[in-house]
């Protein structure tokens, strides 16, 4: 096998033409092949379907090897959707089941097997829950040259710049004061440095908005950040209005008030507003990303590891975002899996600032991996083990796991 990929010609959402980066073989001549693609449905007993909460189920993907070495990946996505993506009979050349086109494949040719997986779920992909998909699997690849080569994803991804992040708070919006006053009690406690609240009630009345934001700032104190996620809610005058009343508040960012795809939307409010805008947690590939960029003019890209087509599109658009001068800080609202990729990527950033740490109350949070990523002084130390330096707790997979 020779050492050095081939450059390939790949297309993103809106069709249009981008380059994948060359990636030399972690270890050297060695040939390995993909045996099985094991998708993973997890899901807690009872699912609240009005509550925008990804944390009530999840979707894992192990890539197996002839060599025993074996990948995790994860998808934030609809988990039975992408199960049947994976499991699925081939169509016709152009829709094909992802698990299909990978066994008998060499796992460590990941920018050609991402190109192998985007073509071949043309027909019924080209974003949503295929990428989301090709997201899982393509983690899951990273992950096997990682613990092929003895070295972690960050080192892979060209380096980390930093042996630890600072992370953020997460937790979907509540309905009262008082409840948010207890979620951002508990982040002090806790000893994070910032907290981010969304959706939930949101958007319905600003008088409503004004007070929640200004009951968690009240307990947080001056010093820590406080984030806000519009959670699609609002026009863009009224994003404004609630800007203008919460501006003595410092908000280090007001993310994803409009729609996704609103760019026209995200270039008046960007342009009129003095806080930091942020969007991209529901795009993939990069086409959208740098329309975020040129034509939506925000300041903060969100790419979701699980969704964007995993480590490898998240390198090209932390490229677009280094050219164009954004912050990036990926989107993480899921399972101890995607908060290790995340830590990865955004260690090897030229500027990175936060990641986002779900503070939910699920078992899937909080109980998936055999280690638990441990906080110190608000920050979560980046994996140092070969891969994504993470291990599944079994019991936990086998409880939830649905068949």
């Amino acid at each position: 096998m020779s050492d050095r990929l081939p450059l390939l010609t790949r297309f993103d959402a809106s069709g249009e033409c981008t380059l994948a980066s060359q990636m030399r073989s972690t270890t050297g001549p060695r040939t390995m092949t993909i045996t099985a693609v094991e998708p993973i449905v997890l899901r807690i007993g009872e699912v609240d379907t009005g509550r925008a909460d990804g944390t009530q189920d999840a979707f894992l993907v192990r890539v197996h090897t002839d060599q025993g070495i074996v990948g995790i990946g994860e998808a934030d996505t609809s988990p039975y959707v992408a199960r049947t993506i994976i499991e699925m009979p081939s169509s016709h050349a152009i829709a094909r089941g992802l698990a299909e086109l990978l066994v008998g494949q060499n796992p460590l040719e990941i920018d050609r097997l991402w190109q192998l997986m985007f073509v071949g779920s043309d027909h019924y992909g080209r974003g949503g829950a295929a990428l989301h998909t090709i997201s899982a699997i393509d983690m899951a690849l990273w992950d096997i040259a990682g613990k092929a080569s003895g070295r972690p994803v960050c080192e892979l991804l060209g380096g980390a710049r930093v042996p630890e992040l600072p992370v953020y708070a997460s937790e979907v919006m509540p309905e009262t004061a008082g409840e948010v006053r207890e979620i951002a009690r508990r982040a002090v406690d806790s000893g994070y440095g910032a907290l981010k609240l969304g959706w939930g009630p949101l958007g319905r009345d600003l008088d409503h908005d004004e007070e929640l934001v200004r009951s968690a700032r009240e307990m947080l104190g001056p010093s820590r950040s406080l984030m806000l996620d519009g959670g699609r809610a609002y026009t863009v005058k009224r994003a404004l209005e609630l800007l203008r009343r919460l501006e003595d508040l410092g908000l280090y960012w007001l993310e994803e008030p409009l729609e996704p795809d609103d760019y026209e939307g995200y270039s008046r409010l960007s342009d009129a507003a003095a806080v930091r805008i942020a969007a991209g947690e529901a795009d993939s590939c990069v086409g959208p990303f740098r329309r975020l960029v040129e034509h939506g003019h925000v300041d903060v890209l969100q790419p979701d590891i699980a969704r964007c087509g995993g480590f490898t599109v998240a390198r090209e658009i932390a490229q677009l975002a280094r050219r164009r001068s954004v912050e990036v800080v990926p989107h993480c609202f899921s399972t101890g899996v995607l908060v290790a990729a995340s830590l990865h990527f955004a260690a090897t950033l030229d500027l990175p600032t936060y990641s986002e740490y779900s503070v939910a109350d699920s078992p899937l949070v909080n109980g998936l991996l055999s280690k638990p990523f441990q906080l110190v002084d608000g920050k979560l130390a980046v994996p140092t083990d070969p891969g994504l330096g993470v291990d599944l707790n079994e019991q936990v997979v086998e409880r939830m796991r649905v068949s």
